[in-house]
């Protein structure tokens, strides 16, 4: 692969990075102050203003619906090589990727939609999540099972005429409290007598069916996360049009696997950006500070952990790219031991410059002034979020192990699992 970003890329990040010099960054106060200022009234679950201010910059600006490739919806989209590096900047400040329309669960719905719905469904939801008009939520993980194995989910879609029944309970459905969520997709089981890998089956049901009830939020480390938030959903007789299920009966799995590749790319580039950042907050913060009669960038340990951390990004960094070319050219299948080792390396490094930043700014480093606590809340949950590191690491030994047995490493299939 070509180490060097093709032109077309290089403009495009050129254009982003000066789009957060001259509206992200200045904005990345009000953001948080809107949000302090909505759960103070009563209501944390507003959107804020200044979001949607900005999405219109973005779409004029030509930084839109960067995620999606292969669409005639959306031929802005780029390849995943193309997009990783601008993917990378937007991590840099977490709720940034809702201003592009690049912002998960969307992201992954919306990919959903685009490869595996009807035409009139795509109508009906695609295009206003296309145009950010509306937000979705994916529901997978449920509190009663180990959803590290994506085959124990209990959730049951039943046919009943022209229409399927849905009933069951799911957390963690990130987007649902927000209240521009208009849709979900919802993965349960239409057969549990099938195989093991046939038994699931994805569907598209509206916010608003009848039988929809949003129990809680749940808080991460003590982050709602609002407007955006993780909740528990329980689906009573939610009935739905049969038009609704996705490719058919029994195809659950199969998306999956096509849904999780990409959106476990973006999360890695993302956690990248936000390690960048955070190695800029230690460096400056080092430099500031004096300690024992000397700036805390001159203590040996200080310098020990600024080079490991540049070193570990960039070997991330890396090995990202190369999943996401791998991706590109022969396919997700193909690239699956690459994405599997993203996945474990991306989180645990960012978690690791971010702890040694939040060290040097010291008692500040765990306080609401620096952004940092936050930004480790949100890192560690993505050693659970899209697989926890156990089910990957034991996904790559296989594939490793395959090579000196008498196995087809096609047969290992790519984990699909959301954790939690």
């Amino acid at each position: 692969m070509e180490f060097e970003y093709t032109p077309k890329v290089k403009e495009m990040q050129a254009r982003l990075l000066a789009f957060f010099d001259k509206h992200i960054y200045p904005n990345e106060k009000r953001f948080y102050a809107e949000i302090q200022a909505n759960r103070q009234a009563g209501n944390a679950w507003v959107p804020t203003k200044v979001i949607e201010e900005l999405k219109p910059l973005a779409r004029e600006a030509g930084l839109w619906n960067l995620f999606l490739p292969h669409s005639k919806r959306a031929p802005e989209g780029l390849s995943n090589l193309e997009y990783a590096p601008l993917c990378e900047i937007m991590g840099r400040v977490p709720w940034s990727a809702e201003v592009f329309n690049c912002a998960a669960p969307d992201t992954g719905n919306m990919e959903t939609l685009e490869r595996y719905a009807s035409e009139s469904l795509k109508d009906r939801w695609l295009e206003p999540l296309l145009r950010g008009e509306i937000r979705s939520a994916f529901l997978m993980t449920e509190p009663a099972v180990a959803s590290s194995d994506a085959t124990n989910i209990s959730c049951s879609i039943e046919r009943n005429g022209d229409e399927y029944v849905i009933n069951g309970t799911k957390w963690w459905s990130s987007g649902a409290g927000d209240p521009r969520c208009q849709v979900y997709i919802v993965m349960g089981k239409t057969n549990p007598d099938a195989g093991r890998h046939e038994q699931q089956s994805m569907i598209v049901v509206p916010a608003d069916t009848p039988g929809i009830t949003i129990k809680r939020f749940l808080p991460v480390f003590g982050y709602d996360d609002a407007p955006h938030g993780h909740m528990e959903i329980e689906l009573e007789n939610v009935r739905v049009p049969a038009a609704n299920i996705l490719l058919g009966e029994g195809r659950g799995f199969e998306i999956a696997q096509g849904r999780l590749g990409p959106g476990r790319i973006h999360h890695c580039m993302r956690s990248i950006g936000v390690a960048e950042r955070a190695l800029e907050l230690l460096c400056q913060r080092a430099l500031k500070r004096v300690a024992f009669g000397k700036p805390v960038a001159a203590q040996g340990v200080t310098r020990e952990r600024i080079a490991e951390a540049r070193c570990d990004i960039e070997m991330a960094r890396l090995l990202t790219l190369k999943a996401a070319y791998m991706m590109d050219t022969v396919g997700n299948k193909v690239a699956k031991a690459e994405i599997a080792m993203i996945k474990v390396v991306a989180p645990n490094m960012a978690l690791k410059v971010i702890d040694w930043a939040i060290q040097v700014h010291g008692a500040a480093g765990v306080s609401d002034d620096f952004p940092l606590a936050s930004w480790w809340a949100h890192q560690r949950t993505l050693r659970l979020a899209d697989g926890p590191d156990e089910v990957h690491r034991n996904a790559i030994a296989k594939l490793e192990l395959a090579k000196h047995m008498n196995i087809n490493p096609d047969d290992i299939s790519m984990p699909v699992t959301r954790g939690f």
